[in-house]
């Protein structure tokens, strides 16, 4: 039996009508946008823009024209720290956030300042409004953890933002297509996602939805051709122009539109529900391994509806990498072991350095699958 539980990574599978319409593209169309006016080109471009919109309305945020296509989550997050944040400027972070939000600003020399959150990551108000008011040039928070699955509170940390007129960027790389955003009502002034995790799209896709306000303050990262304003040597600040430059990744554009579709046909809902339920099962199966074992220590909140489809243990007798390699040589259980590239969120949990082993769940997933792997985990303990 192969099982994949490494879904906080990439998703997998993914939905055929994604496969299928990037070979449509591939073999029908194959051309570009924004250059020529030919019939394919605007076809093309019709679906580029459907796929902002989809995006847009995903997110509840009113202009399609503000959703910027990236390769990733990691390019997305340089694009605005790197375009927004100087030398010895102040940042707010969570305490768990990913080396695609650590890396760009230690580069750029920002003062880092994290979040002080307590063990049920709960935040103290008073704390937040403290650092607000301490020239914080922006807050930029991790929906959900990777390491953990714990979500963070950001309507509560957004409303103080917007109170203190302090920009707000979210990295939705675990919650994007898993959990309802509504950047309104979270008062976020800018979402990065990824393409290829809960949206359920091919690798090589993300992306930002950007505020008219942040627009401004954000510097381009990129410059070249558009298609737009060929007379100008400068780049155009025309939105989504300022931060596309050159040919976008049309295949993968035309597979997040198809993968859109399906979550617009499954509800994000119903597939949050299936990941809890799941998620749920697979803790209680591994509580009551604990309880006859006490073999290894389950990371993070114990409350579901505060969580993103994902377990962490730390074994103790037994190396964390042992017990990853052996889970996938010996019973092709596909997960992930280390620092996550969050070590950030590894000393929050006291798991570092030795990290992890982390299982993460998608809706494809099932609870035989579950039981397979709770089997092969008593299997390895039992053989201690």
């Amino acid at each position: 039996m192969r099982v994949y539980f490494d879904n906080a990574a990439t998703t997998y599978p993914k939905p055929q009508q994604m496969i299928d319409s990037m070979v449509v593209y591939m073999k029908n169309i194959g051309c570009n946008i924004s250059r020529g006016v030919y019939e394919d080109a605007i076809s093309a471009e019709d679906i580029v823009y459907e796929t902002r919109e989809m995006i847009a309305a995903l997110f509840n945020f009113d202009l399609a024209e503000n959703v910027c296509f990236t390769k990733n989550i990691t390019e997305s997050l340089n694009i605005i720290i790197k375009g927004l944040i100087k030398e010895n400027d102040k940042v707010l972070v969570s305490p768990f956030e990913h080396n695609a939000v650590m890396r760009p600003l230690n580069k750029v020399k920002a003062e880092i300042i994290k979040l002080k959150l307590n063990e049920k990551c709960k935040f103290d108000e008073q704390d937040l409004i403290n650092q607000l008011e301490n020239e914080i040039k922006a807050v930029i928070v991790s929906h959900s953890s990777n390491v953990s699955g714990d979500i963070l509170p950001i309507k509560q940390i957004g409303k103080l933002c917007k109170e203190f007129d302090v920009p707000f960027i979210v990295d939705s790389a675990q919650t994007a297509g898993v959990l309802p955003i509504d950047m309104k009502a979270m008062y976020i002034d800018c979402l990065c996602f990824t393409g290829h995790k809960g949206l359920l799209g091919p690798q090589g896709m993300g992306g930002f939805v950007i505020s008219e306000d942040l627009i401004e303050k954000v510097d381009t990262f990129i410059e070249g051709g558009t298609g737009s304003k060929s007379n100008l040597e400068i780049q155009p600040f025309d939105m989504p122009d300022k931060y596309e430059a050159g040919t976008q990744n049309l295949p993968g554009i035309y597979g997040l539109n198809a993968s859109l579709k399906y979550l617009e046909e499954q509800g994000i809902e119903a597939i949050c529900k299936k990941e809890r339920d799941l998620l749920k099962y697979f803790e209680l199966g591994l509580l009551d391994l604990k309880s006859k074992h006490n073999g290894f220590e389950i990371i993070g909140l114990n409350d579901n509806d505060n969580k993103t489809a994902i377990l962490s243990l730390d074994f103790k007798d037994i190396d964390n990498a042992v017990v990853s390699h052996e889970l996938q040589s010996k019973y092709k259980i596909q997960n992930r072991c280390g620092l996550h590239c969050s070590p950030s969120a590894h000393k929050f949990y006291n798991t570092f350095p030795q990290g992890t082993v982390r299982f993460s769940l998608g809706h494809y997933n099932t609870c035989k699958e579950v039981d397979y792997v709770l089997e092969s985990i008593k299997a390895i303990l039992n053989g201690l």
